[in-house]
């Protein structure tokens, strides 16, 4: 059974992979106004949802349920975050060029760049909700009640501190 923060985050990743299929469907259309703004929610969402894990989730889980396998599994989260992170600022940077392009060529091949740095985000992205989801969110169940409270209520607050960009008729 998940605790009430792992719910949180499993539900924020379904909740970022309706973003991801905005985003993707804006890319498809060809739209690179509609593709930047859905990149920079995407962005957004996925870097508050990383910040959780990292000042929240993973010294919960590393200081109550620490072995040899979760130290592991931490660092191969970490490094995905990393890659997804990476991956995105520079799509972000092709898109910010693309909105000042009027060459049909430069456009097209700028968005083929994004579309293939997003499906590859999105790949690993599976991969590595698999392994949050299934291997650690339900360690946070060797926490105490009050801890586990404490801990929903940081990944909330974190998840709910999005840039002041975004209404909250867009997330």
């Amino acid at each position: 059974m998940l605790s009430p923060a792992d719910k949180r985050l499993a539900d924020d990743h379904a909740a970022l992979g309706e973003v991801l299929k905005r985003l993707q469907t804006a890319l498809n259309s060809r739209d690179s106004k509609a593709a930047h703004a859905k990149l920079d929610l995407f962005w957004a969402r996925l870097a508050v949802h990383i910040r959780a894990e990292h000042l929240h989730l993973f010294p919960a889980i590393t200081q109550h349920a620490r072995t040899a396998a979760v130290d592991q599994a931490v660092a191969q989260l970490r490094a995905d975050h990393d890659f997804f992170m990476h991956e995105l600022a520079r799509a972000m940077a092709i898109m910010r060029d693309l909105l000042n392009t009027t060459d049909a060529s430069t456009l097209s091949g700028g968005l083929k760049t994004v579309r293939d740095a997003v499906s590859e985000v999105e790949k690993r992205l599976v991969v590595h909700n698999e392994l949050e989801e299934n291997e650690i969110y339900h360690l946070t169940n060797v926490l105490s009640e009050q801890d586990q409270a404490e801990l929903s209520l940081k990944i909330s607050k974190e998840l709910a501190n999005q840039p002041p960009r975004f209404s909250v008729t867009e997330s």
